[in-house]
C-alpha cells in the first residue's frame, strides 16, 4: 500500500535533485463526438473536453500541495483525429477548424499541451488520415497549445513509405509557417513507428482506440536524482551500478504511482499507466547526458554511449516494474538534444553527431528527438532520416520516433532558442548526399519475417 510516508522520504529528491512529476494526462475517447454535421462535431469536442477536463489543472495542484510533488504539467490526449472527423471533413481547412477547437477548450480548462491531432498509417491512408496529415502545418502555425503526430510504422505492419515522404515535406512547410518563431511548430510535430496508446508525455500523446472513455495517465521523471545516487557508488563494479539505478527508479516511480492513483481517485476517472521514463529539462542537474557521464563517459557520443544507455535504459525498467502493476507508455530514457543541457554541451565538444544518436536510438525508448537541423535541408532528406529510424523501430520491434526542427534561416553552428522546457540547440549538420530516389519508390517496406508470431 502506497502512502504519504513514501513520498516525505523522497524530499531530499524533489529539493535538491529535480524530481518532479512531469505529467498528468487526462486520455479523453472522442469516438462519440464523431458526427458528419462539423459544427455538431467541433461543439461535442468541446463539450466533452471541457466536462472531462474541466478540474484537471487544480487537481494537480491540489495534490502538489498535498504532497509536496511538483507537477510541472497537466496534459490532455484525445483519440487521433483523423479519426474523429472523418466523416465530416472534406477538406484540409475542415480538420484545422478541429484543430482550433482543440485549442480554445486545452486555454478554457488551463492545459498546456494537448495532444491527438493524429493519424495512424503504418500500413496505409485514408482520405481523412491525408487531409489530416497535409493540414497539419497550417494547424500547428495558427493553434498555441495542439500536438500532433503520426504513426508511419510498425513490426506488424512495415513502414509506410509514401507517408514517410510526405512527412518530410509536411515537417518543412510546418518549418516554413512558423520561421519567425525559429520554427517552432516542428517542436509540436513527432512521427512514430510502434507508437503507444498511453503515451503521456508530448508531443507524441494521444488517446488509443483500446483505451477507456477517459483514463490518467502519469509521466514522472528524475534524471538528477539518478545521477546523484551514482556519485554515491562512483568506481563501482557495475553489478553495483545496476543495481543503485534499479532502486532509485523503483523509488521515483512510487511517487508517481501515488500522484497518479490520487487523482484518479478525485477526478473519478480510471487510473491507467505510470510511465517512468528519465526525461531531462535544460535546468542544470536535470540531465540524461550527465548520467551517462557519471557512469564513465567524458562526453555522451564517446565509445561505449550506447552500451551505457542501453544499460541505463533496461535498469530503470526493471526498478520501474517492481513499484508499479501498470507501467506503460515509452518509459525509459529521453535523449532529447534540446532539452538536455548535457547532449548540447556534447554537441557543442563535437562528440555528439547525429548519426551517433542514431545509433543510441536503438537501445534508448524514444529517437531523435528535439534536434535543430540546418533550414535548407532537403524534404527528401528528413524523409531518408526518417525512414531509418522507423526500420531501427520496426525490426527491433521497439518505439522508435522523429522530432526534428529544421530551422529556416539558420545554418550549422547557429543556435536557437526555443524557451521553457523545450531549452535551445545548436543547429546540426546533416548527412549532405541524396536519398531522393529512395523515398520516391512508393508503397510500403514490408515488416520484417520476426513479426510474423501467430
Amino acid at each position: 500500500m502506497i502512502n504519504q510516508f513514501e513520498v516525505i522520504e523522497t524530499n531530499k529528491m524533489i529539493e535538491e535533485e529535480n524530481l518532479d512529476v512531469r505529467t498528468i494526462t487526462m486520455g479523453i475517447s472522442l469516438l462519440d463526438c464523431i458526427d458528419v454535421d462539423l459544427d455538431a462535431c467541433c461543439q461535442k469536442i468541446h463539450d466533452k473536453i471541457f466536462s472531462s477536463a474541466k478540474d484537471l489543472v487544480s487537481t494537480g495542484e491540489y495534490i502538489a500541495r498535498e504532497f509536496g510533488v511538483p507537477i510541472v504539467n497537466k496534459r490532455i490526449s484525445v483519440t487521433p483525429i483523423a479519426l474523429v472527423g472523418g466523416a465530416c471533413c472534406h477538406s484540409a481547412e475542415d480538420f484545422v477548424r478541429i484543430a482550433k477547437t482543440l485549442d480554445s477548450v486545452a486555454k478554457e480548462v488551463g492545459v498546456n499541451f494537448l495532444g491527438g491531432y493524429s493519424a495512424l498509417v503504418s500500413k496505409g491512408m485514408t482520405a481523412a488520415d491525408e487531409l489530416l496529415i497535409r493540414s497539419i502545418p497550417q494547424a500547428l502555425s495558427s493553434t498555441e497549445r495542439v500536438c500532433s503526430s503520426v504513426n508511419l510504422g510498425s513490426t506488424r505492419t512495415g513502414i509506410n513509405m509514401d507517408a514517410v515522404k510526405l512527412m518530410g515535406e509536411v515537417i518543412l512547410e510546418t518549418a516554413e509557417r512558423t520561421k519567425d518563431a525559429d520554427s517552432l511548430g516542428c517542436a509540436k510535430l513527432v512521427v512514430f513507428c510502434n507508437a503507444p496508446d498511453d503515451n503521456p508525455f508530448m508531443a507524441g500523446a494521444f488517446h488509443g482506440v483500446t483505451e477507456a472513455d477517459r483514463i490518467i495517465n502519469v509521466g514522472v521523471s528524475g534524471p538528477g536524482v539518478v545521477k546523484t545516487a551514482l556519485e554515491k557508488v562512483r568506481g563501482e563494479n557495475f553489478e553495483v551500478l545496476c543495481e543503485t539505478i534499479k532502486k532509485t527508479a523503483f523509488q521515483v516511480t512510487r511517487v508517481g504511482q501515488l500522484v497518479a492513483r490520487e487523482a484518479s481517485k478525485l477526478l473519478g476517472v480510471p487510473f491507467g499507466i505510470v510511465d517512468l521514463s528519465l526525461a531531462p529539462t535544460p535546468a542544470i542537474g536535470d540531465s540524461v547526458a550527465d548520467i551517462l557521464c557519471e557512469i564513465g563517459l567524458e562526453h555522451a557520443g564517446a565509445p561505449g554511449t550506447t552500451a551505457a544507455l542501453a544499460l541505463l535504459n533496461d535498469q530503470v525498467k526493471k526498478g520501474g516494474v517492481m513499484a508499479s502493476s501498470y507501467v506503460g507508455g515509452l518509459s525509459g530514457a529521453f535523449i532529447p538534444v534540446s532539452e538536455d543541457q548535457g547532449m548540447i554541451d556534447a554537441v557543442n565538444a563535437g562528440a555528439l553527431t547525429l548519426e551517433k544518436l542514431e545509433a543510441m536510438t536503438c537501445v534508448c525508448s524514444v529517437g531523435l528527438d528535439m534536434i535543430a537541423i540546418p533550414g535548407d535541408t532537403k524534404a527528401s532528406t528528413i524523409s531518408g532520416i526518417i525512414a531509418d529510424e522507423m526500420a531501427i523501430g520496426m525490426v527491433n520491434a521497439k518505439t522508435t520516433a522523429v522530432r526534428l526542427i529544421p530551422v529556416i534561416g539558420k545554418g550549422v553552428g547557429e543556435n536557437v532558442e526555443f524557451g521553457g522546457l523545450l531549452g535551445h540547440a545548436p543547429i546540426m549538420p546533416v548527412n549532405p548526399f541524396s536519398c531522393e530516389a529512395f523515398v520516391s519508390r512508393g508503397g510500403r517496406i514490408p515488416a520484417p519475417i520476426h513479426s510474423f508470431k501467430n
